[in-house]
């Protein structure tokens, strides 16, 4: 049974930085590609960011230059590394394969906020 389990979520302040974390089990995690998806209250859920097997990676235009994806593949986890933090990136975070299971995780509250 595919499990993904966020973490590293939180209140921040703008132009802060946090550094999300996913877990995932019950896949052959190294053959697919891995995505963080976000999903902003009264929005759709969207994608942000994406890692190829071979560590290739794609952005949306909204997060191109602050946020960082990676991935472990011996620790079955993918990772979002965000800095430079605006309001409009409050939103609950989750990770899934690209294109994604019809399982999702709990998500990771992220708010940015003074």
């Amino acid at each position: 049974q595919v499990q993904f389990v966020e973490s590293g979520g939180g209140l921040v302040q703008p132009g802060g930085s946090l550094r999300l974390s996913c877990a995932a089990s019950g896949m052959i995690f190294g053959i697919y590609a891995m995505g963080w998806y976000r999903q902003a209250p009264g929005k759709e859920r969207e994608l942000v960011a994406v890692i190829t097997t071979g560590g290739s990676t794609n952005y949306a235009d909204s997060v191109k230059g602050r946020f960082t994806i990676s991935r472990d593949n011996a620790r079955h986890t993918v990772y979002l590394q965000m800095s430079s933090l605006k309001p409009e990136d409050t939103a609950v975070y989750y990770c899934n394969r690209n294109p994604p299971y019809g399982v999702w995780g709990q998500g990771t509250q992220v708010t940015v906020s003074s």
